[in-house]
């Protein structure tokens, strides 16, 4: 009976989706497990090899669990707004919920392939009104709460509105906009109702504030810090500015201490805690303010050194700081704003990793110091960003390197306040090395000492306080897109209104394009119907706004990380139960929260920053009973892919530095391309019978076209962009063939071949031509042309194979390159297990007792198997089944008592092969729910001996001895051996050396 995985597979496949046999249930006596994934965007391209690497781990570990006599939770679902589906919508007209179901119909089928225990009879689609209901629901209650600094949690706005109308706002220790004005219980109920809104929107934890944001014209959006890469956008590579634009934001600020201090409750990767604590930023220092001259404005700004506040010689704001306009000088006022507008172009996260570029504007104002009351001159510079502290810092030059550069490079004064320190050639910045001198009351003393003498001066004049400070800015929430959640928002009178709940979701209307309107608004300003009839309490067409009763819908939708923020709580609820509560509260209690959770490092300070704190709010709020989302989390390597490239050599004309097309191509070999001593220049630097080749083909066009007369030869050596790996043999030879009709390759097509000696022309190559490809491992990517189709590899070999072979690359967190060659070791290991159970003439178990080595063996394996699972060393088990295999062939085991529970080890990583063998041999229940097989110690502990013995050092034969022997009874036995006899011939050793447990050494 021969292995046919494709039967195997797709039988198992069909039972397991038949039988739910990996549904979870909610009330059960088994301990619980929550498995869960980072939810994949459902992409037009589907799935390659490197995308279910994190699922078959999580997918192993959930399985393993089971076995363990958990009840496991281990969903899936997908994270279904995002831009790629509006961009495709732009480009065709088709709806994205169109395009998004279609994508996701083949996510699924791709992922039923790989054999996954995903539950998914609690599937979410962030898209679906039925899930995002829950989210317009979640922004509601931000809305409706404010964070109390005393408490140090968020509560309802109500008891914010009662302590105003009872005590003003002067006692209320809230996290708030800076701009709040304070009042009494009196002024409070006497301002109008308008204006009462305006000012619980300040204190809000979700709230309309004009906003410095990364506008993306090309995509018609805002973009998250994490969303741009090298100043572009993720999606797309297209330019991104910064812009002023009036925008929802998330106070998550609010709770940036809780979410520095919840790292150390979660068992997650000290890289990825690093991650989320230097984005989160805490500092501690002081608030300082500083008069600016001949202007009724103040600048304040953060510092961790106020010990140095003598060594301030000027001021630097971040060009987007709302005092420049108010403080240039018209002198400076065309070079200051030249400046912005350069500055704009620029992301934040390229300003702050560009640290050998020094640029800045004189603003002609100057600030006066808080002591001395000298002017300080106050520049900008793209180095200081409005979006981190106050947007404006003191330069101390002396004490901070990119001072003291920005000072040297503008001539600006340096003075020096450390004692000792010499600063002609760098900045002195080790504080705890700082005496401070040439500062008034502050000399003489060290850092700690002079910090707290400055910040009391400060307060006694009024100009400054100590403070903590957090990097961390509250999160921008509104896109100008189609293509996600509607805010439940409408506005009367410009002030934003909840929808009430009973009335949600508020559902994405139609609109003819997906593109801003003509006068710059979100694409829902498109919609005909798209306002709020508060008599009706439903959506109504746009012509019946009469500011009365029907009013304007918000225009903006909310950003793609709205719905992941909190979906891993929609999974704990089982469908039926989902329609009243985004999930109840017997089911948040039973699962609590994910116990492992696996994904991409990519999302440290995104998502996994995000869903922490709506996990906190939503605790705060007591809809929820924990105080973090995922208890352990691992971020899997990536699989790499192997890109393929050519070496060409490109004939051109050159006159004056002006390039004319290449008229003649050349692949070549790396070889050769390694020996050119240029890579490009005259053709009279390349080998005779190469030079001729090219001359002879670049003479011939010139010959037939004036214009290019008086133009000389040139060549230049280059490697070709991607070459698609589908042209590619397993041997790296190039298949011209398949190339034929695919236009991107017209060139290369219609290109010669010089192997380094020969010169093949283009009409002369065919099939039988050997051009090799050569190879580079870089990230997987459908831009690089090296995706490998997860599909193609179960067709071929089978999904256990795919996912053994995954496993066996290398340490999950690791990036490990895919070689597709290597898949066939995997596939025959599979080949062996089956020959293990399963002949010519079927099923060969027996009941036959185990012999000692067969037990060993077993043991042997359960106990690293169990250890290399909990300890997510994936790889080493795919090893250890190996070395098993082999060793139980080699013993001709055909005992059920051990290849039973050897498939029970087998099931987590290759399901499929170890639920068909499970059934052959008699079981009914499906493998998932056996138990996992016990490692006894007694099984591994040796009773005997292989001595090696040896005759004056050299080992002549072996004896196997009972380990418990004393020495004088291995002496007498060995003596006694009829091949010590044989060496000694009759004579008397000297000596006779015994190490028991070890060796026997017989001198003479």
């Amino acid at each position: 009976m021969q292995y046919d995985f494709k039967k195997i597979e797709d039988h198992w496949q069909q039972y397991w989706a038949k039988n739910e046999t990996f549904k979870a249930e909610n009330n059960s006596e088994k301990p619980k497990y929550y498995v869960l994934d980072m939810f994949p965007y459902p992409s037009g391209a589907g799935l390659h090899v490197g995308h279910p690497l994190g699922y078959i781990a999580s997918d192993i570990y959930a399985r393993y669990k089971r076995h363990k006599g958990f009840n496991v939770l281990h969903p899936q679902g997908y994270d279904s707004f995002g831009l790629p589906a509006e961009q495709y919508a732009i480009q065709t007209g088709q709806h994205p919920a169109i395009t998004t179901k279609t994508n996701i119909a083949t996510y699924r089928k791709q992922l039923d392939k790989i054999g996954f225990s995903f539950d998914w009879s609690r599937e979410v689609r962030t898209s679906n009104p039925e899930y995002y209901k829950w989210t317009q629901w979640i922004f509601i209650q931000l809305f409706n709460s404010w964070y109390n600094v005393d408490t140090d949690q968020a509560e309802d706005i109500s008891t914010l509105e009662a302590l105003f109308s009872s005590e003003g706002n002067t006692t209320v220790n809230a996290v708030c906009d800076e701009t709040v004005e304070t009042f009494s219980a009196e002024e409070w109920q006497a301002f109008s109702s308008e204006k009462q809104q305006d000012i619980l929107l300040k204190y809000r934890l979700t709230y309309l504030a004009e906003t410095e944001v990364n506008w993306c014209p090309a995509l018609g959006t805002v973009l998250a810090n994490d969303e741009i890469v090298n100043g572009v956008s993720e999606r797309g590579g297209h330019p991104v500015v910064r812009k002023k634009m009036t925008q929802w934001s998330m106070r998550i600020s609010a709770y940036a201490e809780r979410l520095l201090q919840g790292l150390d409750s979660i068992d997650w990767t000290d890289a990825l805690k690093e991650s989320q604590r230097n984005w989160i930023g805490k500092s501690v220092g002081a608030s300082v303010t500083f008069n600016v001259k001949d202007h009724d404005e103040t600048i304040e700004v953060f510092t961790t050194r106020p010990d140095t506040i003598f060594g301030v010689s000027f001021m630097t704001l971040a060009p987007e700081h709302d005092l420049v306009s108010k403080i240039t000088t018209p002198e400076q006022k065309d070079e200051v704003n030249a400046y912005i507008e350069a500055t704009a172009k620029r992301s934040e996260r390229d300003r702050m990793a560009d640290v050998k570029t020094i640029s800045g504007a004189f603003t002609g104002a100057y600030a006066e110091h808080p002591f001395t009351k000298e002017p300080i001159p106050i520049w900008i510079g793209d180095y200081v960003l409005a979006s981190y502290g106050t947007g404006a810092v003191m330069a101390v030059p002396c004490g901070d390197q990119r001072d003291y550069d920005f000072a040297k490079h503008f001539n600006i004064e340096i003075p020096n306040i450390f004692e000792g320190v010499d600063i002609s050639e760098a900045a002195f910045a080790d504080k705890e090395k700082t005496v401070i001198a040439n500062s008034d009351f502050l000399n003489g003393m060290n850092y700690k000492k002079a910090t707290k003498r400055a910040i009391f001066e400060l307060e006694q004049i009024g100009q400054g306080q100590g403070k903590t400070n957090y990097r961390l800015r509250d999160a921008v929430f509104s896109r100008q897109r189609y293509w996600g959640e509607p805010f439940p928002v409408y506005y009367v009178n410009g002030m934003p209104q909840m929808i009430d709940q009973k009335h949600l979701p508020i559902t994405l209307p139609e609109v003819e394009k997906y593109l801003p309107t003509e006068t710059g608004e979100p694409p829902l300003g498109r919609a005909d119907v798209w306002a709020w009839d508060m008599q009706l309490n439903q959506v109504v067409s746009n012509d019946k706004i009469d500011d009365k009763t029907v009013f304007p819908l918000e225009l903006n939708t909310m950003p793609g990380w709205a719905g992941s923020s909190w979906y891993f709580f929609r999974y704990m609820e089982e469908q039926a139960n989902r329609g009243n509560a985004f999930a109840t509260e017997d089911a948040l209690n039973y699962w609590e929260n994910v116990d492992l959770y696996i994904g991409g490092s990519e999302h440290a300070t995104g998502h996994l920053l995000y869903a922490r704190f709506w996990t906190k709010f939503l605790k705060d709020r007591n809809f929820v009973n924990v105080d973090e989302p995922f208890k352990k989390l691992i971020n899997q390597g990536m699989i790499l892919g192997e890109s393929a490239f050519l070496y060409v050599i490109e004939g051109r004309f050159v006159k004056n530095d002006k390039n004319e097309n290449g008229f003649v191509q050349l692949i070549i070999t790396k070889q050769f391309f390694d020996e050119l001593k240029h890579k490009s220049g005259k053709i009279e630097y390349l080998s005779p019978k190469l030079k001729e080749f090219l001359k002879e083909k670049l003479e011939f066009h010139k010959d037939f076209n004036s214009r290019l007369k008086g133009y000389d030869l040139y060549y230049n050596a280059f490697k070709t962009t991607n070459i698609d790996i589908s042209y590619v043999t397993l041997n790296n030879q190039l298949n011209l063939t398949e190339m034929t009709n695919d236009n991107r390759y017209e060139l290369l097509r219609n290109a010669n071949y010089f192997d380094g000696e020969n010169i093949v022309e283009s009409n002369d190559i065919n099939e039988e031509t050997i051009i090799k490809v050569y190879r580079e491992v870089e990230k997987m990517s459908k831009s690089k042309y090296n995706v490998v189709n997860p599909d193609q590899i179960c067709e071929d070999y089978g999904a256990d194979s795919l996912r053994l072979y995954e496993m066996f690359l290398g340490p999950l967190e690791q990036a490990k390159p895919w070689n597709t060659a290597g898949i066939t070791g995997v596939h025959g290991f599979l080949k062996k297990l089956w020959k293990l159970y399963v002949d010519d003439n079927g099923l060969k178990i027996t009941d036959a007792e185990p012999t000692k080595d067969n037990l060993k063996t077993l043991h042997k394996t359960i106990k690293k198997v169990e250890e290399d699972i909990e300890n997510f060393s994936f790889n080493t088990s795919v090893s250890t089944f190996m070395i098993a295999v082999n060793e139980l062939t080699a013993q001709k085991c055909t005992s059920r008592d051990i290849l039973q529970p050897l498939l029970i080890l087998v099931s987590p990583y290759a399901p499929h092969i170890a639920e068909e063998l499970w059934h052959q041999l008699g079981n009914e229940m499906s493998i998932s729910t056996a138990p996992f097989p016990v490692f006894e110690e007694k099984h591994l502990v040796e009773s005997s001996k292989n001595y090696p013995i040896s005759f004056n050092g050299k080992m002549r034969f072996t004896l196997e001895l009972p380990l418990d022997m004393s020495k004088d009874e291995i002496e007498k036995t060995v003596m006694a051996h009829e091949k010590t006899q044989e060496q000694l011939q009759g004579r008397t050793p000297k000596k006779v050396i015994i190490v028991p447990g070890k060796i026997v050494n017989i001198v003479g």
